[in-house]
């Protein structure tokens, strides 16, 4: 494995440690950290945190840089779960000459932890970040299922330019263009329609991408399940949660998830066996009462930590025993839908055929989806979930 310590800064472990010390059950205590020594990576490692201090191309949120060291000192104090962490915390990616080297830091560190079977938890830093992280896929010859958290879809070009910049604004765009296309599907969670405009919201219906306004998720959080099942990589933007739950963003709003929402949306990320890295995004320590959204987002790292280490390993799905198989057929279609629920979890997949057998050895794609998409399918319908999925494989 190359030698990634040279990307890192050390923590300030003192500046960060309470005066009494940790408690041995405190995350503090049990996460190697790179103080002094890089962490060897060569043992056996789960989950590798990545602070990253860059917030060049921020909208209107500098400061954000400063977030991971404020994030640590908070995570640190909460107790490890009933199972035994194997996390290594490698310090900060600080700011390069310019904002691309630092992407292509991130770009690297990310490439070689997933090539390592190791899940990088970003820690920025502002949005654009998402880009770098992206890059991270790029050699490693898979398609990518994008998840963002985000009440703005960050697809706006440049008004002066009329081109198209990396900024936490409009990063969507650099990832939709990128050339090579390894993306297969981008899913939105919690866009708030007044902040995008009816164009991009056409954009994404064309493209058949997966997007849930937030009132459709409010008090109703489940329904992200499946779409958070599909990710190989997740982006979350504080600004996401609604202000008074986080007030630590220059551009926090009265309206997003609420605090224990957050804390689900993250839980049910840990548990995704196929996800294998997630970053978040604009939290600003210069807004922050009290530290309040730095424990927040704290609570969210945990919450992701303890989904991890409860995983069902139940994709891809064997040994068939462990499933079972429903067959369905549509009111005004020859062809019958087949779902298949698994016996550990009791969650839902849906076969969806590959409209041209050519070289390819399956003959179908598996999506996560809902008990309600069976209930759909039986009642005669076909669930929409199924159709975008088909369009995007022809």
């Amino acid at each position: 494995m190359m030698s990634l310590a040279d990307f890192f800064t050390p923590i300030d472990i003192k500046k960060i440690t309470p005066k009494k010390g940790y408690y041995t059950s405190q995350l503090g205590q049990k996460i190697e950290h790179h103080s002094v020594d890089f962490p060897d990576l060569e043992q056996k490692v789960d989950i590798a945190i990545v602070g990253v201090q860059e917030d060049r191309n921020g909208t209107n949120n500098a400061g954000s840089s400063l977030a991971p060291d404020y994030v640590r000192e908070k995570l640190y104090l909460l107790h490890e779960g009933s199972y035994t962490t194997k996390i290594v915390d490698l310090g900060n990616i600080k700011q390069g000459a310019t904002v691309t080297d630092t992407y292509y830091a991130l770009k690297t560190v990310v490439e070689e932890l997933i090539k390592n079977d190791i899940l990088p938890v970003i820690i920025g830093g502002s949005q654009d970040l998402t880009y770098a992280q992206y890059l991270g896929y790029e050699n490693l010859e898979q398609k990518v299922d994008l998840v963002v958290i985000d009440s703005h879809f960050d697809l706006e070009e440049d008004i002066n330019e009329g081109s198209i910049a990396t900024t936490s604004s409009s990063f969507l765009n650099k990832v939709f263009l990128h050339d090579p296309n390894y993306l297969f599907n981008y899913s939105n969670l919690g866009y708030q329609t007044y902040f995008n405009s009816q164009e991009s919201l056409r954009v994404m219906e064309k493209l058949y991408f997966d997007v849930h306004r937030l009132g459709e998720l409010s008090g109703n959080i489940a329904v992200t399940e499946p779409v958070i099942r599909n990710a190989n990589m997740i982006s979350f933007d504080i600004s996401s949660i609604r202000s008074a739950d986080a007030m630590g963003n220059a551009n926090a709003s009265p309206n997003g998830f609420y605090a224990e929402e957050a804390c689900q949306l993250c839980r049910y990320a840990g548990f995704n066996d196929k996800l294998s890295s997630i970053g978040f995004y604009e939290f600003n320590p210069a807004y922050d009462n009290n530290g309040q959204t730095a424990m927040l987002l704290g609570q969210m790292i945990w919450c992701f930590i303890d989904g991890f280490y409860n995983r069902k390993r139940d994709f891809p799905l064997n040994p068939k025993s462990q499933y079972l198989i429903y067959k369905t057929s549509l009111k005004h279609e020859d062809h019958e839908l087949v779902f298949v629920k698994s016996k550990k979890s009791d969650r839902w997949w849906m076969q969806v055929p590959y409209p041209t057998a050519g070289s390819l050895n399956e003959r179908f794609h598996l999506v996560p989806c809902r008990y309600d998409d069976y209930k759909t399918a039986v009642s005669g319908e076909m669930p929409d979930l199924w159709w975008r999925t088909y369009q995007k494989l022809i």
